[in-house]
């Protein structure tokens, strides 16, 4: 893997629903801080990311998981009230427009505006405008599953369309800026090593080629069956485990083909979703990308 990709500001993390997305935003986020000060950004209104911690739901806040890392579920409505009120600062005229019926169909209803606000609120925490957001060098964002990720890229080209002045014509110009230079945003694509997951990673390499003129910078290819060791030829089990190792190894090979951009693989691990689990992704991933041990 190019060594470029930890250099980034801006990292995101997409694929197709059920393939560890977010468990790969946390271990890329848990191993990015060992050397930087990071901010996981989720925006699941789920919110399941902190378990994966072992930290408390964020509810919006931004919440301390390690020493130079944190977590933050964003709702996006949050980003458009806080440019509401750091332009018009007085308090009587920001409760008007805030209460709007005009203001909340726009920020609730335009297309992209939403996918613009997490990439806004990104860049603001990056520059750290956000209000009590920690410092960070980087963002790892826990996007949403493959097209809706592309849309999410997108968002910036489609806003800037429409709304080319005031202050959110300002913040569209800038992260469009940001999503645009390779050097800036990196994107990982996760995904399994089964039929459906790999064709749908395929098509969102062609899609983000296609829409934005980008490749990804890493695909990472998730809960891979171990080889079977040591079991008896006629064992249900083992018969089950190898048939599914199987399949694992023609859909890395078709991967293969399709796939010129650097890969990583990491196993299906024998945990619940918690600390341990990130612990053993996260020394795995690291020895995957040829990292060396950790500082």
């Amino acid at each position: 893997m190019s060594p470029t990709l930890f250099d980034r500001e801006l990292i995101v993390v997409t694929g197709k629903g059920g393939v560890g997305k977010s468990a790969l935003a946390a271990t890329l986020g848990t191993l990015l801080a060992e050397r930087k000060r990071v901010l996981v950004l989720e925006v699941d209104p789920r919110e399941n990311v902190h378990q994966l911690f072992g930290a408390p739901p964020s509810d919006g806040e931004f919440v301390g998981v390690g020493p130079r890392l944190h977590l933050q579920n964003l709702k996006p409505g949050q980003v458009f009230d806080q440019l509401i009120r750091e332009k018009l600062r007085i308090p009587q005229l920001v409760k008007r427009v805030l209460k709007s019926p005009i203001y909340q169909q726009f920020t609730g209803g335009a297309p992209g505006l939403e996918e613009m606000a997490v990439l806004g609120h990104a860049l603001r925490a990056l520059r750290g405008l956000s209000p009590k957001a920690p410092q960070v060098d980087v963002v790892v964002l826990d996007a949403p599953a493959t097209g809706h990720g592309v849309s999410l890229l997108a968002a910036p080209l489609l806003v800037g369309e429409v709304i080319q002045h005031g202050p959110i014509g300002g913040m569209t110009r800038e992260v469009a800026d940001l999503v645009a230079d390779a050097e800036r945003t990196g994107i990982v694509v996760v995904t399994l090593a089964e039929e459906m997951p790999a064709t749908e990673a395929i098509e969102l390499r062609a899609m983000l080629d296609q829409r934005l003129g980008r490749r990804p910078d890493l695909l990472v290819v998730n809960r891979l069956y171990p080889p079977a060791a040591g079991s008896a030829e006629d064992d249900p089990a083992a018969k089950l485990w190898r048939r599914r190792r199987r399949l694992n190894e023609h859909e890395l090979e078709r991967l293969g083909r399709a796939w010129p951009e650097p890969r990583a693989e990491l196993p299906l691990l024998p945990l619940e979703r918690g600390e341990e689990l990130i612990a053993r992704l996260t020394a795995d991933l690291r020895r995957e990308l040829g990292l060396g041990a950790a500082p």
